[in-house]
Formats: structure tokens, C-alpha cells, sequence
């Protein structure tokens, strides 16, 4: 028996194809080719990683991939930024919007509150004809530039004054760890729509005022309206991201950002005549509120400012929002780059 299975075996074996035995020098060259392969797959997936997680919004000022400098694209910067802006404010307007009722009675609540500032101007002419050398009509514009462009920026912006707030409690820590630039997480915490109450108001009262105003229109007049509003509503944007940045280091510094942009918005409705001109001087050379309204709606008025001026300064307001936005940039980025946590 014993012989009779060696004899099946040793068939067997002589039945099945014999696998032939690598060369010395080719087990060598398939573990090194094989190590290359496994080295190229691991840099081709960490090469793609890389690209991956830069696409996907990731890169910091500057970004580094496989031990090299990757040059920074701002525009790219400035994109992701808008993006994630808009993400973060559809999630609030789709939050607000699941109460309709709500959201309706709290934008005509802010509507009513911010009518009552015109509704103290209309008071006061009841017992006097012109204020400062200025009529009611004329003072209905001034408050309509001012409040509707502050009113744009307060919807886009207004949650800048609650950054301080986040310095103290250590809260922005949350924001810095994630892929997405932190103005854009803070300009849109908490992204108000009820605001548009404010932005109604004002538009509402500058109606009033085209439609009251003795004013010979022309296309250059029309046209200098929705320009001196939206850049308004920058160079208010302008302050509000300064005195964000302000509050890196004060920490606790929103009444003082409140009194340039409140503050700055009630000024600016009333004539300029009113006011001390060193005053009239601080907000045209050092904070260039003037530029928001009362500037151009002077040149439409067809009045003279009261600080000397020539009067294509009127037409200045895009060129003068343009390089707020750059300087309130640049602090923005000084103050984030100062922060330096809670510790807790």
C-alpha cells in the first residue's frame, strides 16, 4: 500500500507543470522595482492629496506641497471667501424663513424703529421752515443716502461688532481651525435678514425726496444716486471691518466701532451746516464719512460744502471706498495675525 500511494504521488507530480525558479539577479530587481512602484503610488496619492485638499478650499497664505512653496492666489482667496460667505448666509436666510410670521413681524418692527428717525426730522419742521439753510426735501435726502447705504452694509456686515465679544471667550478659536477665512465666518454669524427693514426705510425717504426735490435731473445726477449708495455702503463696510480689527487688541471696543458707524450714520443725516467744521474736516480727511452723502447729494443740491473744495471731489466716492476696503484689509489682517487666544 505504502508503495502503490509513493508511485500515485511521484505521478502526479510528474503530471503538473513544474514552475520555473526566478534568476538571483531578477528577485533583486522586482523587490527594488516593486519598492519604486510602492514609492510612486505613495507620492502620486500624496501629490494628489495635496491638490485635493487645495481644492477643496484649504490653502493657507501660503501653501506648501511635497516640501515646496506654492504661490498664493488671491483671487482664488477672495472666491472661496464669497463662497463660503454665501453658504453661511443662505443657512440663516433658510433658518429665518422657517418662521415666515416671524420673520415678518420683525422686519416691519426694524422698519418702524428706524422710521422714527425721519419721524423727529418731520417733528422739528413743524416749528421751523429749514434747518441749518435746508429744507425738509433736502434733508430727506441727505437721511435717504445715509440710511439706505448703511442700511446695505448693516445687512452684510452688522455682525462685525460681535467679534470682540469672541476675542474675550475664546470662541474664534473655532473659527480659525476651519478651512474657510474667518471675516467671512464673521461677517456672516448670525446673517440678519430682518434688516431689510432699515434698507426699506431709507429707500423709502430717498423716494420721497427725488419725488419732492425742485431739481433740474440730469443722466449724471440720476446715475450718481445708486453709485453714492453702494459705495457708501463700502466705506461703511470699510469701518466696520476696522473696528473689528480694532477689537483684537482692545477686545472689548464695540462702542467705539458703534460711534463711527451708528453714530456716523446719524450724523450724516442732518446738513453738514449744522456742525462745527473742524468736525466737518474730521469726517472728510480722517474718516471719510462724508463721502457717503453728503458730498455727492450737495453737488445734486447744487450747494456749496462748507469746507473749500473743488467740485469734482463729488465724484470721488467709488475711489474713496476702493481704498478704505484696502486699509481696512490690511488692519484686518494685522489684528488676525496678533490674536493670540484665550489660553483656555
Amino acid at each position: 500500500m505504502a508503495d502503490a500511494a509513493a508511485a500515485v504521488a511521484a505521478g502526479a507530480g510528474e503530471g503538473r507543470e513544474r514552475e520555473p525558479e526566478p534568476e538571483p539577479g531578477a528577485v533583486a530587481v522586482g523587490e527594488a522595482g516593486a519598492g519604486r512602484d510602492a514609492g510612486a503610488v505613495g507620492e502620486a496619492g500624496v501629490e494628489a492629496g495635496a491638490e485635493a485638499v487645495g481644492s477643496e478650499g484649504f490653502p493657507l497664505d501660503e501653501g506648501f506641497r511635497l516640501g515646496e512653496r506654492v504661490p498664493f492666489d488671491r483671487r482664488s482667496r477672495v472666491a472661496e471667501g464669497l463662497r463660503a460667505y454665501g453658504l453661511i448666509v443662505a443657512m440663516w436666510v433658510r433658518s429665518t424663513m422657517t418662521y415666515r410670521a416671524s420673520f415678518a413681524m420683525t422686519t416691519l418692527g426694524n422698519l418702524a424703529v428706524t422710521a422714527f428717525d425721519f419721524v423727529t426730522i418731520m417733528l422739528m419742521f413743524t416749528h421751523v421752515d429749514a434747518l441749518g439753510g435746508y429744507t425738509l426735501p433736502e434733508i430727506a435726502l441727505l437721511y435717504g443716502l445715509s440710511a439706505t447705504a448703511f442700511g446695505l452694509c448693516d445687512l452684510l456686515l452688522g455682525s462685525m461688532d460681535r467679534l470682540g465679544r469672541r476675542v474675550r471667550d475664546g470662541t474664534l478659536d473655532t473659527l480659525l481651525v476651519r478651512p474657510v477665512p474667518v471675516l467671512a465666518q464673521v461677517a456672516a454669524d448670525r446673517f440678519a435678514l430682518r434688516r431689510v427693514g432699515r434698507i426699506t426705510q431709507g429707500l423709502l425717504v430717498l423716494g420721497y425726496a427725488v419725488a419732492s426735490l425742485d431739481i433740474a435731473w440730469t443722466p449724471l445726477k440720476i446715475l450718481m444716486l445708486p453709485v453714492t449708495v453702494v459705495s457708501g455702503a463700502a466705506i461703511f463696510g470699510a469701518v466696520f471691518v476696522a473696528g473689528a480689527a480694532f477689537q483684537f487688541v482692545a477686545q472689548d471696543a464695540s462702542e467705539v466701532q458703534n460711534s463711527f458707524t451708528y453714530g456716523g450714520t446719524t450724523l450724516l443725516q442732518y446738513p453738514p451746516t449744522i456742525f462745527a467744521k473742524d468736525l466737518v474736516r474730521g469726517v472728510t480727511f480722517v474718516v471719510p464719512l462724508a463721502f457717503v452723502g453728503w458730498l455727492p447729494a450737495l453737488y445734486v443740491l447744487g450747494r456749496e460744502y462748507p469746507v473749500a473744495l473743488p467740485e469734482w471731489v463729488a465724484f470721488l466716492p467709488p475711489l474713496v471706498a476702493a481704498g478704505c476696503c484696502a486699509l481696512a484689509g490690511l488692519a484686518w489682517r494685522a489684528g488676525l495675525r496678533a490674536y493670540r487666544s484665550t489660553g483656555s
